[in-house]
């Protein structure tokens, strides 16, 4: 988190072993926080089968949550569109309304092959 802390945006891409590409676009830099920060311009995207963007729905306002155990973007109803653990090495990921978005991968849970984080300042 400190190393993105004075950018304004991030792009997250990462690849699972099961070779599946995906991530999120945040609306703004990551810091720890335990309540939800971020904007509506925050999304999920996966490349495989096709590429699909999820944009939010408007439905709440979960965008990004993240401190030294995990990191979370999208949520509602106990399950996070993106989740990844403390040490960015397992992940999760699962329907929520803040996109609507289905399973970035074929699995709910995954294990982090590659994590590339892009700054736009």
């Amino acid at each position: 988190f400190s190393l993105c802390r004075h950018v304004c945006r991030i792009a997250t891409l990462h690849e699972s072993f099961s070779s599946q590409v995906f991530g999120a676009l945040t609306s703004c830099s990551l810091h720890v926080s335990d309540h939800f920060y971020g904007t509506g311009e925050s999304l999920l995207f996966r490349f495989t089968p096709r590429f699909q963007c999820f944009n939010w729905t408007g439905d709440n306002l979960y965008f990004i949550k993240g401190n030294n155990e995990s990191l979370a973007i999208g949520a509602g109803d106990g399950k996070f569109g993106l989740w990844l653990d403390g040490d960015l090495y397992q992940g999760r990921t699962q329907s929520c309304s803040t996109y609507s978005n289905e399973p970035l991968a074929p699995r709910e849970d995954f294990v982090v092959k590659t994590l590339e984080c892009w700054a736009f300042i």
